[in-house]
């Protein structure tokens, strides 16, 4: 059961929705920045300078939610702090992570 933000726990994590979530540019590039960075590596919503408008920014961070990619933390008064997923997702879909950084660094998409 997904804690009460909306968290799925490890073993309820489907590669079906992190895929999905994955096929999204803009989602993507949240997370391209984020693999990219060294681990437990904290960042705002606002700072991956997506251009779109403040709710279709909330729908995208929830999808990478809800898959299990991010933790997003709410202690930061109006503003969330995202993070990368890094030992969950390893642990359950060992080495994704490294073709994702494989794929960012090759520059293909």
């Amino acid at each position: 059961m997904p804690d009460k933000d909306g968290h799925p726990q490890q073993d309820e994590m489907e590669l079906g929705k992190v895929l999905s979530a994955l096929s999204d540019p803009m989602r993507w590039q949240v997370i391209a920045e984020l693999v990219t960075q060294p681990d437990g590596s904290e960042r705002t919503c606002r700072s991956f300078n997506l251009p779109v408008a403040k709710s279709t920014l909330t729908h995208h961070f929830r999808v990478l939610r809800e898959s299990g990619l991010i933790h997003m933390d709410g202690e930061h008064g109006n503003r969330r702090g995202v993070t990368l997923r890094r030992d969950d997702l390893e642990a359950r879909f060992p080495g994704l992570l490294g073709l994702l950084a494989a794929e960012v660094n090759s520059g293909s998409r």
